[in-house]
Formats: structure tokens, sequence, C-alpha cells
């Protein structure tokens, strides 16, 4: 047994003294329970609770109450806790910044009532986050996570399953496992020394060339798993040049990292891998904080919008069936982080022109612009009829209570070819929007035959989906791809930022590069 080892077992003695001394037996259900005033210690325990954080307070009292106001941890309990907090890696967590099992022994007075709301602060991180996203995003209307940690806690050391407990507590759908077991993966590449820096220069490494910055990309891609490392040490073999192989692992690179998978090393290519492994590890973290905030249970139909990747997926019967490209708000118009249900299908929509984008971008013009446009003024609002340059397309998919944010098709197609596609007003413009919404439409053959009619005659016309199918529009800047690969995108809208600054962690992330221009006449929502 090592120092450390040695050190931890004094303070589980120390620590399980109280509880250990107890007649009671431990996790009795409440109604076997000593009533609080009768408990010989509910006067110290009622004092100490008032010492401990505000928020913690209510779990802390909630679970002494349903325990008599006993001491509750054992030496073996305290043995179990230590077990289930060694565990915090794998959610982008530090365990010390909950535990402190030597400094807790060192007042066996109040060691029992800390563990406990060390225990319970534990425990609310990894069901429901431990941030409010509300403070870090300016809209975010998902539908968070809930749970009853008093009677969960309470439950797990009657049935002595404190580590079970614990790990259903944090997500189990294969999204967060996968970005969980990347974390682990980023924080051993750290313990390894990570991989050179690579410094970014104007211009770009074209194909064929050679550059003396070749063996650090090659360490950066064997580090991450782009390149095997039997492969990676040859090619540093062969000197400074950019040659084939090393070309197609950098296209693997530029694809998960949503780049223009084409070899050439050009400003954003260079800035994604001037991130460090300390960097990509936070952000993961930041995500993981991200994905706790959800509720666990979700619709089995379901479309789920990546706003970081600009990247829709369509979910049925709980896997994923269908994905598309998608344009999303620009950083000044962002799309928001919302939860609601997909109310109906609208073939061939007119626009009704948001008061302020017609206020700046489309009354200034004049009326010559607004009839090329086909547009028109009624009651003050301007409104684009329906037609093939019609900023909506040929159909509109309709959100319940969605602050007027809703997906949709374009007419300007050439944006869904750019790696950058944060480009429009806030709301979420679909690819091949038309064949998406006969996918949605297809198990009702008479609702997919009024679409088509109406697609033929060009009419609009609300067609009801006959079912609830749920839209969650997203930010996530770190998630595993199809390949099992952890897939990165740069922070557009600044929230792993904003969201690193409120949980205390330093990052350092890339910088967004854009890879076009404004589309011509591109005026859509």
């Amino acid at each position: 047994m090592n120092r450390r080892e040695l050190t931890l077992g004094a303070a589980v003695s120390a620590l399980a003294g109280p509880a250990a001394a107890q007649t009671v037996p431990m996790g009795a259900p409440p109604q076997a329970a000593v009533a609080a005033p009768t408990s010989p210690y509910y006067a110290a325990f009622n004092a100490q609770l008032t010492r401990l954080p505000a928020a913690i307070q209510p779990d802390v009292r909630a679970f002494y109450e349903l325990n008599g106001w006993r001491p509750m941890w054992t030496a073996d309990r305290l043995r179990t806790l230590n077990l289930a907090s060694a565990r915090a890696e794998r959610h982008g967590l530090s365990r010390s910044d909950f535990f402190d099992f030597v400094g807790l022994a060192a007042d066996p007075d109040s060691a029992d009532i800390r563990t406990t709301a060390a225990a319970l602060t534990y425990a609310r991180v990894l069901a429901e986050g431990r941030v409010r996203p509300e403070t870090v995003e300016d809209l975010w209307e998902m539908q968070k996570n809930r749970v009853d940690l008093p009677v969960g806690l309470n439950d797990a050391l009657a049935q002595n399953k404190i580590v079970e407990w614990y790990e259903g507590l944090a997500p189990t759908d294969i999204g967060y496992t996968n970005l969980s077991a990347g974390y682990v993966r980023y924080r051993r590449i750290i313990r390894e020394g990570g991989w050179p820096r690579f410094v970014a220069r104007a211009g770009t490494i074209e194909p064929g060339s050679s550059d003396n910055r070749v063996p650090a990309m090659i360490a950066r891609l064997v580090a991450e798993g782009d390149l095997s490392a039997a492969d990676g040490a040859r090619l540093t073999a062969q000197g400074l040049v950019y040659g084939p192989e090393l070309q197609t692992a950098m296209r693997g690179f530029q694809a998960r990292h949503g780049l223009a998978a084409d070899g050439r090393i050009g400003a954003g290519t260079q800035s994604s891998l001037g991130a460090s492994a300390e960097d990509r590890a936070r952000q993961i973290a930041l995500n993981l904080e991200r994905r706790r905030w959800l509720k666990r249970d979700l619709n089995p139909e379901r479309i789920e919008v990546n706003t970081a990747a600009a990247i829709m997926v369509y979910w049925k019967d709980g896997r994923p069936v269908h994905s598309n490209r998608v344009v999303c708000g620009a950083p000044s118009t962002q799309t928001p982080s919302l939860e609601k249900p997909f109310a109906s299908v609208v073939a061939n929509p007119p626009w009704y022109v948001p008061a302020g984008i017609a206020r700046r971008e489309i009354l200034p013009r004049g009326p010559a612009y607004l009839a090329s446009q086909n547009m028109y003024v009624s009651n003050g609002t301007v409104i684009q009829r329906a037609g093939p340059r019609a900023a909506l397309g040929y159909v509109k998919f309709e959100l319940r209570d969605s602050y007027a944010i809703f997906l949709h098709d374009t007419p300007s197609k050439a944006a869904f070819n750019l790696s950058m596609r944060q480009r429009s007003h806030g709301c979420v413009r679909v690819q091949n929007a038309v064949e998406f919404a006969r996918l949605l439409l297809s198990p009702d053959p008479t609702l997919l035959g009024q679409f088509d009619d109406a697609q033929v005659s060009r009419d609009t016309r609300r067609i009801q989906t006959g079912r609830e199918i749920t839209v969650r529009l997203l930010y996530w800047t770190a998630f595993v791809d199809g390949q099992g690969r952890v897939a990165f995108r740069e922070d557009v809208y600044r929230r792993d930022q904003k969201l690193a600054e409120a949980l205390g962690i330093a990052v350092s992330l890339p910088t967004v590069v854009d890879d076009g221009t404004a589309v011509a006449n591109d005026v859509g929502p």
C-alpha cells in the first residue's frame, strides 16, 4: 500500500467514526429512521447545515430528514464513494473539485455532513450540469434533466449501489459515452506529451511541396489517429515532402474538422492544426457539460441540428437514418438552442419578412428592388410571394412557439458547399429540403400525395405531419462522428469561450476562418 492509499485509509477511518457507532441499520427506509427532534445529532447537523453553500442546503436537509438526522458514512460507504469519484475524469471533471477525503477527516464533527454535501454536489453536476445554460447562452429553451438526488442517494446507500447510481446520473446515450471515451483518450495523449506545436504562416502548403512543418504535422496526425504510428515513422524518415500518403491522412483530418477535404493546407486547416491537445480535451469537456443539461428520455423520432457543425440528422426509431448539410445563423444572428415540436410542412410558402430584416436590408433598396424580388408591402409588412426565387424555397418546416425560427428550403444552394455555413439570419436552411419533406411524410401516402400535388401545381398548402416530431437545435463543437472519431468544429458563436469562463476553464481555441463570401441577393431568414 502506498502513502496515498495509507492517507486515504486513515481519512476513511476518521470520517466513518460516528456512523460506524450507530445501531440503526444504515440506509433504513424513512419510516425506520429516528425522528429528527430526538436524534442526538440533530442540533449539531442543523447548525452545520447553515455553514454549507446555500445552493446545496435543501438537498442535504432532505437527505438527513429521510434518515432521521443520523450519520450515514461508514468506512465501506466511503471507500465506495471514493471508487465512484475516481471515475470523474470520464466526465471531463476533476475529482479534487468535489472530494477531499483527507481534508474532511481533519474535522470529524462535521465530516459526515460535509461528505454528504460533496456527494450531492458531484451528483448534481453529473445529473444536470455544473452551470445553468441560461447564464451562458442568450436564448436556451431545451428540456432539462431533473433528478431527486436526496432520494436517489438514500436508495443507493440502502442498496449498496453507490457507484452504479453515480454512473446512471450522467447521460448513457452513445453520443455522450463515445465523447467521454474521447476525453479519456485526449487526456492520455496529454500525459504522453501531446503533440508538437504547429505554427501557422501565410500561404498554403500545397500537395507535393516541401515544408519544415511536415514533421510536426505527421506527429499531430499520428497522435489523433489520422495516421498510424508505423506510417508516421516511415513518412518522417522521408523528409519534409508533403507527399500523397500524408495528403490522404490530412484529408481525413480536414473532414473530421469540417474543413474542405482537399489536402491543401490553407488558413483554416493551419488554424485547426494549431490547437493543442489540452485545448481539444477542454473543448470535449465543455461539450460533455452541455449534454448533461439535457433530459435523458428522447423522442425516438426527432430532427437534430448541430448549429456548430451546420449538420442536420434525422432520427427514427431511436437511430440516425438521414443527414443533410444545413445553413444556420451567422455569428451576428445566431440560431438559438431550442427544442420545439414540428407542427406542419408548408409547400410553396410565402415569406413574411421580419421587421428588422425589412428595415435594414430590403426597404432601403427601394421599390425596384422589391419588385425584382417579387415582394410587396401589406399593412406595413414586407411579403415575398412564393416562387422559384422565394427565400423559403419550395418548403417550410414549421415549429410551434419557436420565436420565428424554422427550417426551410432555399434557392441559394451555393452556401451548402462551404465549410463555414453559419450565414443565415437565424433560421435553418436545409439541403435537399423537398426530398427531406417527402421522407417525413412518406409514412402516410395521403399526406405525401398532397405535398407532391402542391409541388406540381406550385400552390401554397399547409400539410400536417400526422404525428409529433421533435426538433432540437443544438451546439456541439466536439462530437463523435459516424466513423467513431472525435470531430471538432471551431467556436463560431463563441459559446465555448463563454461556457469555459463560467466553469473557470482556460481555453485557447483556433479562430474561425471563413472560406466563402456572401451569396448574391441572399436575404433569406
